[in-house]
Formats: structure tokens, sequence, C-alpha cells
């Protein structure tokens, strides 16, 4: 068997706990059918492109970025355990390399983040398929987006994993940044009307591009600002993807 792909099999082993299962299925299905219904009576309609969305199949949608986004904390936590039980040492004495750790996490957080997509797109599906528009570009744009969003919050938890030891400066920072990505974005509320400076830090978090780019494939809405979107996800997850590869390479035991 290759080593990455041994390697990808022991972090999806790993990975696959019953505290993680639940996290990633009943905390989306809390948001989705008891906020989203909550709510809807408060927010009847949701503008997003040219249409207008009811709350519930707009939270629905968002829901699939930030799992995505929650999912990748995964590539993190790993790579921290492995320094902080000396698994690292372990592996780099085997038939292992850096470059093998580095793809396999990768690969981990790619797997992860479609199988987290596709689980949140079927469960949120009965709230949002009345304003379905599926076309040929549907299927390709969520799996962009997947994809994107896993390697760039995958390699953000990985730049913060090797820069801090102690594992409640791990927690602190991982649980602050990602909770910020989580409230600052359009995942739960829409960014139109929301006033300055906040509208602007919207914008300046990944997050935002990347629930609008999902958002867009389910409901047929892709505009030329949302392929800008797309390419600015494509442009901070390589420079992340670079910076994360670089810290793996020079990682100490």
């Amino acid at each position: 068997m290759h080593p990455i792909i041994r390697l990808v099999n022991r972090n999806i082993t790993i990975s696959l706990n019953p505290g993680f299962l639940i996290w990633q299925v009943i905390f989306p299905l809390i948001y989705i059918f008891v906020a989203g219904f909550a709510y809807a009576p408060l927010i009847q309609h949701v503008p997003f492109g040219t249409k207008e969305l009811d709350y519930p199949a707009f939270l629905a949608s968002g829901m699939i970025g930030f799992n995505i986004m929650n999912s990748t904390l995964v590539s993190g936590i790993i790579i921290w355990n492995d320094r902080r039980h000396g698994m690292f040492e372990q592996i780099m004495s085997g038939p292992f390399t850096r470059s093998h750790y580095i793809l396999s996490n990768i690969c981990t957080i790619g797997i992860i983040g479609l199988v987290s997509a596709s689980l949140i797109a079927l469960v949120g599906y009965p709230v949002f398929f009345e304003s379905v528009e599926f076309s040929i570009v549907t299927i390709p744009v969520i799996i962009f987006g997947a994809i994107t969003g896993s390697v760039l919050f995958g390699s953000l938890a990985s730049i913060i994993s090797t820069r801090l030891r102690s594992s409640e400066g791990f927690n602190v920072i991982i649980n602050t940044v990602f909770l910020f990505f989580a409230f600052v974005s359009s995942a739960f509320y829409p960014a139109e009307n929301v006033p300055e400076p906040l509208r602007t830090a919207f914008y300046l978090n990944p997050l935002t591009y990347l629930v609008d780019v999902i958002r867009a494939g389910i409901f047929g809405t892709i505009t030329e600002f949302v392929i800008i979107e797309m390419f600015v996800l494509v442009g901070i997850a390589s420079i992340l993807f670079v910076i994360a590869s670089k810290l793996l390479t020079k990682l100490d035991f």
C-alpha cells in the first residue's frame, strides 16, 4: 500500500470518533431545523443574487460551508496531537517522508470536507429543495467549494498547530479564530444589510466567499461577483497551503 494511502487511512481512522460524528451531524441539524424555523417568522425572505430565499433554505445552504470549515479542524488536531504524543517522530522514522505526511493531511481534509458537504446537503435538501436550480455546473461548483474550502481552512488549522505547543493555547486560538469566521460571515445571515464596518469584516472572511459560492451552485445564481469570489478562494487557499507546507517541512520533533 502506498505510504500516503496508509497515512490517510490512519488519519481518517483516528478522526472518526463518536464525538466528532455527533458534532458533524447533530450540531448542523439543530441549526437547520431549530434555529432555521424558529427565526423564519422574523426573517421571512433573504435576498441572494436574483432570488428571494426563505430563511431555513438560506441557513441550510450556509451550513454546508460552515460544516466544511468545522470538519477541517481535524488537520490541525492531528498535527498537534502527533507532536504532543511523539507520533510525528515515529512516523518519520518509518517508511514515510515529510512530503507523505503533508499530502496525506491534505487528502484527509479533502475527503472529510467532501463527505461533510454531501452529508449536510442531503440533510438540508428537504429544506431548500423548492429553491434549488440544478444545472451542469451545480455539482462541479459544490465540489470546487468543498475542496478549496477544505484546503484553505485545513491549511490555516495546520499553521496554528505548528506554532503552538500548549494544549490551552492551541484550543483557545483555534476556537477563537474559527468562532470569528463562523459568525462574522454570511453563513447565518446575509451581508447586504449589515452595517459598516461589520460588512467589510464579512468580506475579509474567506468563509463568506465559500458560502456564497456553494449557495450560487445550489440556487443557480452564479454571477461575475461569485466567479471573483472563486478566484479569491483559490488565491487564499494557495497562499495558506504554501505557508503550511513550509512550516511542516521545518517541523521539529
